[in-house]
């Protein structure tokens, strides 16, 4: 019973590794700004030049 415990502790911890690794190991000054029009959709925001 034991054993399994702490194979399940194990599982949880490489688990919460894996996590942390992939959301705090980027660019040491984080993500580009790219400005207010990263969260517009496609049709949406300033009008094209061809317009």
């Amino acid at each position: 019973m034991g054993l399994i415990l702490l194979e399940a502790f194990l599982a949880g911890a490489v688990l919460v590794f894996i996590v942390w690794w992939t959301m705090f190991s980027g660019r040491k000054g984080g993500e580009i700004d790219r400005g207010d029009d990263a969260h517009e959709g496609p049709g949406e925001g300033k009008p094209s030049k061809r317009d």
